[in-house]
């Protein structure tokens, strides 16, 4: 069939979103923009002033890592790349690619044996984050050299997925989730101009249950409204009832790229801040079941001991990267053991934020008030002239006084005494408290 319908498309010319055409591909493949102007959301990216307008208008495309959410355009933001910059376009799957297979898109652009134009070729990568570290190796060169133009697309952070030498050769541009509008956009997007779709005469009574059940995912909601469109007769009347019955009957207990993906780990995270053990192990079956990534538990509990526990029991952050360690090498299945020993220690951890809440305190104070100046006595002094200029000068070496303290300003003068962090109210951190305060007495109010 494949071959008939290459066939068909190759004597007739026919046009790239008719029927005849496409009659076999899911409505997202059907209704994926093949132009810049067509393409929904991620305005601070493509939009007129966006991060990668001019390069995409230009052609001057640097390699880059597309991170975010499932079916939020990833894939056909890399094709829309290849359209607009006039580049040839290999694509590879990190499920099923290997060295092997990168190596022989390489070898092509290296010998430039017609096969490419000028421009060197884009090698696109989705999933990247599954590359071994062996297979992410294979690309440096090439990309160092710039044989190929490497985008790769993750819904893992690339930080922790991407090795450092390569990553240090991209660029990271992070897609958003779907808005709301953006959703019922692409739906009216399918009603107007899908072939199939806007014979049936659909009216959008309802969408709420439809954009809930999508959990944010376009290529989720429209298999989602495919389904419902193409198994009832016209003309179809969307509401909240029909969606529910219908799509209940067709969607699996738990969906680790879905809506329940993230409310199931949204519960787990929160059972544990929540300090509910019994809650927390729950949930974290729940997603074992499901066959998610233990790197994926594993970095978010990593989050959580310094974001929920902090300097209430510093031992957290410890045994939660230990964890994360050990289930790297150890995998399914006797790696929920260590999980669950894990979660169980930071459920029963006593807790706080006031880390977290500091960190952000302070980015926010510097984006209002800007680059302030360091003052003179903690500036560093490596040459003579920065001496006569006076940095450096007048700074009091703590260790050379009582308690290995000396009273001085660190901060800018325009933000002197300002309170950043609060410690909690804990065994651990109270003590802190008693600290600042014998230290500071009554600048920082502690």
């Amino acid at each position: 069939m494949a071959i008939l319908l290459s066939y068909v498309r190759e004597k007739v010319k026919c046009h790239p979103n008719s029927y005849l055409c496409n009659m076999n591909e899911p409505l997202a493949e059907r209704l994926r923009p093949k132009k810049i102007e067509d393409y929904l959301s991620q305005q601070h990216l493509i939009g007129p002033t966006g991060a990668l307008h001019k390069q995409i208008k230009t052609g001057a495309i640097p390699s880059l890592i597309l991170w975010g959410p499932p079916g939020v355009g990833k894939t056909t933001l890399a094709n829309i790349i290849a359209t607009e910059s006039g580049r040839p376009f290999y694509t590879l799957s990190a499920v099923s690619s290997g060295v092997k297979d990168v190596r022989e898109v390489i070898e092509k652009a290296k010998k430039n044996d017609g096969l490419f134009t000028t421009k060197n070729p884009i090698l696109f990568i989705d999933e990247i984050h599954r590359f071994s570290k062996s297979q992410q190796d294979s690309l440096l060169g090439a990309v160092e050299k710039g044989w190929v133009t490497l985008i790769g697309a993750t819904t893992e952070n690339p930080s922790f997925e991407v090795i450092s030498a390569l990553l240090s050769r991209c660029q990271v541009y992070v897609l958003k989730p779907f808005s709301k509008e953006d959703l019922i956009a692409l739906l009216e997007r399918a009603i107007k101009e899908d072939p199939v779709i806007k014979n049936k005469r659909v009216v959008l009574k309802e969408t709420e249950a439809l954009l809930r059940l999508s959990g944010g995912d376009g290529r989720k909601l429209l298999n989602i409204f495919e389904l419902l469109v193409t198994s009832s007769d016209s003309p179809v009347e969307i509401t909240n009832d029909m969606v529910l019955e219908q799509v209940q009957q067709n969607t699996v207990l738990y969906d680790k790229t879905g809506e329940q993906h993230y409310d199931i780990v949204s519960a787990f995270i929160k059972s544990i801040r929540g300090s509910d053990p019994n809650a927390a192990v729950y949930w974290l079956a729940r997603m074992i079941e499901g066959g998610e990534d233990v790197k994926f538990i594993a970095r978010r509990l990593l989050i959580l001991s310094s974001e929920d526990i902090g300097n209430a029991n510093p031992t957290a952050l410890v045994m939660a990267n230990n964890t994360f360690q050990a289930v790297t090498t150890i995998g399914f299945p006797e790696s929920r053991i260590i999980l669950s020993q894990c979660v169980i220690y930071l459920a029963t951890s006593p807790k706080s934020n006031a880390s977290y809440m500091a960190i952000n305190q302070a980015q926010s104070l510097v984006k209002n008030t800007g680059n302030l100046p360091v003052p003179l006595p903690i500036r560093n002094a490596p040459t003579k002239l920065m001496k006569d200029l006076g940095y450096g000068e007048d700074y009091q070496y703590a260790h050379n006084y009582k308690d290995n303290f000396a009273e001085a300003e660190f901060l800018p003068e325009e933000i002197k005494n300002t309170t950043l962090y609060s410690p909690g109210n804990n065994q651990r951190e109270n003590a802190q408290r008693e600290f600042l305060k014998k230290r500071w007495k009554n600048k920082y109010g502690y």
